[in-house]
């Protein structure tokens, strides 16, 4: 059950062939619902825990931001595949994908106020009385914000992360995202966030459309997220990052040069 460690890249079926290639790779993500808790794992994920390569189970769809209770059976199930895959962590967003028993199908930003707050407080607690390890949260990208915010983003998340008790699964391209979409400078938004409470980072690409910069995951890691990432990680031992690729794989040259940039940025060995 080792911690993640140094570069590694979210483990996905398209690409588990180039995964099980890199000799340098340390951990993986998977989307924790992909998997079916009393496994067995796909084979390319199954060889690659036999290196003791570390898995790291990533939900997307507990709404831990919703205005309802989490669901029992969804919590069950991260809480099965990451013993599944002896994960030492597991992490989800800070966001909300249900309400009134329809569900959106994409990670809705909350509202920066402290009634929010209390809704994800209480569900992260009881989803972490069930987990068997400690959880990691995602603040999301997000192309809108609501009306009457009380909070900026990083006192908002500060005040979640306080009560309770959790890791930061930190996004840098979504750092990027969303200030630029605000008008806002990057680097001061991630200097106020609770960097030490970092479990791991993640990087991904993305591109504007209409005037916004949309975080894709299906699009090269821009210079200024990469430059980003250098300023996150200068001066301070380089946390664990990893990449997020979901779709519109580039050929493995190309995928092995992102994963290098990465490394290079942050100060890490490279994994290729």
């Amino acid at each position: 059950m080792t911690r993640p460690q140094g570069v590694g890249i979210g483990w996905r079926p398209e690409i588990a062939g180039f995964v099980a290639e890199l000799p340098g790779l340390r951990f993986v993500e998977v989307v924790a619902e992909s998997l079916a808790p009393d496994g067995p794992l796909p084979p390319g994920l199954a060889a690659l825990r036999e290196r003791d390569v570390t898995v790291v189970p990533h939900g997307v769809r507990l709404s831990l931001g919703g205005a309802e209770p989490v669901d029992p059976a969804r919590v069950t199930h991260l809480a099965r595949v990451a013993e599944l895959v002896d994960a030492p962590l597991v992490s989800e967003h800070i966001a909300f994908v249900r309400a009134g028993g329809l569900e959106a199908g994409h990670l809705l930003p909350l509202p920066r106020t402290r009634e929010a707050v209390a809704a994800v407080t209480a569900n992260v607690r009881r989803a972490q009385q069930e987990l068997p390890v400690p959880l990691a949260l995602e603040p999301i990208a997000a192309l809108f914000d609501w009306p009457d915010d009380e909070l900026d983003e990083a006192d908002f998340l500060t005040e979640i992360l306080d009560a309770t008790d959790t890791e930061l699964l930190l996004d840098v391209a979504n750092v990027y995202a969303n200030a630029r979409n605000r008008g806002r400078d990057p680097q001061a938004l991630l200097d106020r966030l609770p960097l030490d409470r970092i479990a791991y980072v993640h990087v991904a690409g993305g591109a504007e459309h209409g005037g916004l910069y949309h975080d894709t995951h299906t699009d090269p890691v821009p210079t200024e997220v990469l430059e980003l990432l250098g300023a996150l990680c200068a001066g301070r031992r380089p946390p664990p990052l990893l990449l997020e690729r979901d779709g519109h794989y580039p050929p493995a040259d190309v995928l092995r040069a992102e994963l290098d940039a990465l490394a290079t940025a942050a100060g890490h060995p490279v994994v290729t």
